[in-house]
C-alpha cells in the first residue's frame, strides 16, 4: 500500500466525494437505478449542502431558477423562483432525509488524494478526519467526485495596493458570519458579478450607505421573483405535474435567451439596456455602469429578482462607480480617476478560485495526473482516468441540469460494466486530429485566472464540453457505451490479504 501510517476503511463500490447538490443528486441516481452498488458520500465540511451551506452573507440566493436548479425527481415547492439560500439549504437536506442519503455521509473527511491501480481496479482515497485527526484510506471500484468547481477554504482577493493602511473592515464574501456587522456603516462592495449584485440591495437595508465599486459593467436582467406560470399551473395541476411543465418551460426559455444572444448580441444588447433604463429611472448612467464592452453571455448574466437593485439605486440607498482602484486608504479608496471613496467597510465581492475534481491529487498506479494536459470525456471523465467521473454543471443554465445527466450516464455505465463483467472503463484520446479547446467558454476573471491549470476540451465529440441541455442530453442518453473512444477492460483482481483494523503499509 502507498499510504504509511493511514487507517484503512471500508471498501465500496462507489465512492462519492462532496455532499452538496451534486453528491446528493448522485447518491439518489446510484440508489434508485444502481441498487446494488454500496456507496458512501465523504463531505469534508461538517454539514451538508456544498455551497448553499457555506454561504452565509447577507441576501445569499440563486442564479438560477429553482424549477431547474431543483431535481427532477423532487418538485421544488417553495414560492420563489429566484430562492434564499436558506431555503434552498432545506431543500437539499429535506431531500437527503426523503431519500435516506443523509445516512451515507461521513463529514469532516477531508479527500487529499486518489491512486488507482490498474491491478487492482479500485482506488486507494486518502483522507484527512477533522475530528480524529487520523489519515484514513477508502477503497473503491469507482469515484464520483461532486465537488463542485471552486476552493470552499478561501475565495479571491486581488493584492490591493495599500489595503494593510484601510482602517476599517474588510471581509471577503465567503468568509462572512454572523459576527459581521455592516448596521450603519458606509459600506463599498467591490465586484460586479452575482455576488455583488446579491449582497448591494440586501446590504443597503442596514447600512448607512453601499456603493458598489466595479471595474466594469455586467450585464443585469430582471426576474420576476415567483415564477408567474407556476403559480398558475399550481391551481390546476397535482404538484409534480406542475414542476415539471414549469421546468420544461424555463429549459426551453433559457436555451431559447442564451442562443438569441449568441447569434443576435447587439438585439439582446439593446434590450438589456432599455430595461436597465427602464428600471433605472433616470437615477444612474446606464450607459456607463451597464454597458459592459463584451457581448452578451461572453460571461455570465447577472439576475437581480424584481429589479431589487434598481429599487435600492432609485431609493438613494446604493450608488454605482465604474473606475480603477489606484490604492486604499487608512479611510476608503483611492480611484484612478482622482475620486475617493469613504467606507467604514469593504466588502471584496472579486470573485471564487476554480479548481477541478476538488483539488485533490489524481494518481494512476502511482503517477501523478497532470491535469491540464488531459481532455474531458463527454463533459464528466478525463482521458487515461480509470472508473472516475466528475459532476460538472453549466456555466449558462442551471448546474442541476447537466449534473444529473452525469448521474444517469454514470449509472448507465456501471450497470454496463456489471453486465459485461468489465472491471475498468478508460476514455482514451486516440484521435490526434482532436484539437484541444478551452474547458470553459467564458471570459470571466475567476475563468481567465485558473483556465491553464484545467482539463481541455476538444473540438468534436465525444471530448467537445457543450453548454448545450438538449445536444448533451441527446448525445449522452443516446450514445452507445462502447464507442471505441472509452475503453473496457476485464482485469482479474490481485488478491491481497489485509484487515480493515489494520494499518496501510
Amino acid at each position: 500500500m502507498v499510504y504509511p501510517g493511514a487507517v484503512l476503511a471500508t471498501h465500496v463500490d462507489v465512492l462519492i466525494v462532496g455532499a452538496g447538490i451534486s453528491g446528493i443528486g448522485a447518491a439518489y441516481f446510484l440508489q434508485t437505478r444502481c441498487p446494488n452498488k454500496r456507496f458512501t458520500i465523504l463531505e469534508a465540511r461538517e454539514r451538508l449542502g456544498g455551497t448553499w451551506d457555506l454561504f452565509r452573507y447577507p441576501g445569499i440566493r440563486s442564479d438560477s431558477d429553482m424549477f431547474t436548479l431543483g431535481y427532477s425527481f423532487r418538485p421544488w415547492t417553495g414560492d420563489q423562483s429566484i430562492a434564499d439560500g436558506g431555503s434552498i439549504l432545506n431543500y437539499l437536506r429535506d431531500t437527503a432525509a426523503a431519500f435516506g442519503i443523509d445516512k451515507k455521509i461521513e463529514y469532516g473527511v477531508r479527500v487529499e488524494s486518489a491512486d488507482f491501480s490498474t491491478t487492482q481496479s479500485q482506488w486507494e482515497v486518502k483522507t484527512h478526519d477533522a475530528s480524529t485527526g487520523e489519515s484514513r484510506v477508502y477503497t473503491c471500484n469507482f469515484l464520483f467526485i461532486c465537488a463542485g468547481y471552486y476552493r470552499y477554504d478561501q475565495g479571491y482577493t486581488p493584492d490591493f495596493p495599500g489595503i494593510a493602511d484601510f482602517q476599517g473592515e474588510v471581509v471577503h464574501p465567503q468568509k462572512w458570519d454572523e459576527n459581521v456587522d455592516y448596521a450603519d456603516k458606509r459600506v463599498v462592495v467591490i465586484g460586479s458579478g452575482a455576488t455583488a449584485m446579491t449582497l448591494v440591495p440586501a446590504l443597503a437595508d442596514k447600512a448607512a450607505h453601499v456603493t458598489m465599486l466595479q471595474r466594469s459593467p455586467t450585464y443585469v436582467i430582471s426576474l420576476p421573483g415567483k415564477d408567474p406560470t407556476a403559480r398558475v399551473l399550481n391551481r390546476w395541476l397535482p404538484k409534480r405535474a406542475a414542476y415539471n411543465v414549469t421546468r420544461w418551460k424555463n429549459i426551453v426559455l433559457n436555451s431559447l435567451s442564451y442562443q438569441l444572444a449568441r447569434r443576435f448580441p447587439e438585439r439582446v444588447r439593446k434590450v438589456l439596456l432599455q430595461q436597465a433604463r427602464r428600471l433605472s429611472r433616470g437615477k444612474v448612467d446606464v450607459d456607463t455602469h451597464f454597458r459592459p464592452n463584451y457581448d452578451p453571455w461572453d460571461q455570465r448574466l447577472c439576475v437581480v429578482p424584481d429589479g431589487d437593485l434598481f429599487k435600492a439605486l432609485r431609493a438613494g440607498h446604493v450608488s454605482i462607480c465604474t473606475d480603477h482602484i489606484e490604492r486604499f486608504t487608512p479611510t476608503g479608496i483611492a480611484l484612478r480617476s482622482g475620486k475617493q471613496l469613504e467606507a467604514d467597510m469593504v466588502v471584496t465581492a472579486t470573485g471564487l478560485q476554480l479548481q477541478f475534481a476538488g483539488g485533490m491529487q489524481l494518481k494512476v498506479d502511482h503517477t501523478p495526473v497532470v491535469l491540464n494536459e488531459t481532455m474531458v470525456y463527454r463533459g464528466m471523465m478525463a482521458s487515461d482516468v480509470p472508473n472516475c467521473a466528475v459532476a460538472m454543471g453549466y456555466t449558462n443554465a442551471s448546474w442541476t441540469l447537466k449534473v444529473e445527466l452525469v448521474c444517469e450516464y454514470v449509472c448507465r455505465l456501471l450497470n454496463h460494466m456489471d453486465e459485461h463483467g468489465y472491471t475498468q472503463c478508460t476514455p482514451r484520446r486516440n484521435d490526434p486530429t482532436i484539437e484541444p479547446e478551452p474547458l470553459l467558454d467564458l471570459s470571466a476573471g475567476y475563468v481567465r485566472r485558473a483556465i491553464d491549470l484545467l482539463p481541455k476540451s476538444g473540438s468534436r465529440s465525444p471530448w467537445k464540453v457543450y453548454q448545450n441541455y438538449f445536444l448533451d442530453r441527446a448525445l449522452i442518453r443516446g450514445t452507445k457505451l462502447e464507442d471505441g473512444v472509452m475503453e473496457f477492460r476485464r482485469v482479474p483482481k490481485v488478491v491481497q490479504s489485509r484487515s480493515a483494523s489494520h494499518e496501510v503499509a
